[in-house]
């Protein structure tokens, strides 16, 4: 039986997606499998927002990467080095 984790997107992967991406993208970076994901949309049950374009699904990977929990800019290093009184910082 296959790792539901095996060929998962990784978190850096997750920050290079373009603004929308298609289910399958979508499938991976969840770690569902394609007919998973079908059945979840069809059922009302899929963890974020679906676009239909045509056939097409399309998820918005903001809202993607929000149903994962990540944040909506990656935090670095040096946010942490100017604290919380340098503006821009989110925290």
């Amino acid at each position: 039986m296959k790792d539901p984790a095996e060929g998962r997107l990784s978190f850096t992967e997750m920050f290079d997606l373009p603004v929308v991406v298609d289910l399958r993208t979508a499938a991976k970076a969840l770690g569902i499998g394609s007919t998973t994901a079908y059945r979840l949309i069809r059922e009302g049950q899929f963890p974020c927002p679906i676009i239909r374009v045509g056939k097409r699904y399309r998820i918005p990977t903001i809202d993607l990467m929000r149903a994962l929990g990540i944040e909506d800019r990656p935090l670095y290093s040096v946010d942490l080095e100017l604290g919380p009184d340098c503006p821009g910082t989110g925290f």
